[in-house]
């Protein structure tokens, strides 16, 4: 299981990797190889605004369809489009190209309150 050091994780699978007041979404490499192939992303409206802890997604595999969780409070003003025609880029390359979605932080502060890495996979391996 990949959990790179440098990002934050949400206990719903999700990561977050902070970029001067946004940060950039996904979800872990631990969920996309939960899910299976994953062949379909909703992916949010720009302008939306998310919930930490709430649902704001979907997406589908050809095992199942799961939520996607905003990891914190704020406003998507970017989405990865590429996803559409490419949605096996989660399961490809989860940390990278198979981001889903940038979010303008209501409180950055609140970066902090997510788990680091060894936090994410006690909780992975709890």
């Amino acid at each position: 299981m990949n959990v790179p050091e440098d990002l934050r994780y949400s206990t719903d699978h999700e990561w977050a990797r902070l970029e001067e007041g946004t940060v950039r979404v996904g979800i872990t490499d631990y969920a996309q190889d939960a899910l299976g192939d994953v062949v379909y992303v909703e992916l949010p409206d720009i302008g939306t605004k998310v919930t930490g802890g709430e649902s704001f997604s979907e997406i589908e595999s050809t095992k199942s369809v799961s939520e996607i969780y905003a990891p914190l409070d704020g406003v998507v003003v970017e989405v990865n489009a590429e996803l559409a025609d490419a949605p096996q880029k989660v399961n490809e390359d989860p940390y990278g190209e198979g981001w889903i979605c940038v979010i303008e932080l209501a409180d950055v502060s609140a970066y902090g309150q997510l788990l680091d890495a060894s936090g994410y996979r006690n909780h992975v391996d709890g």
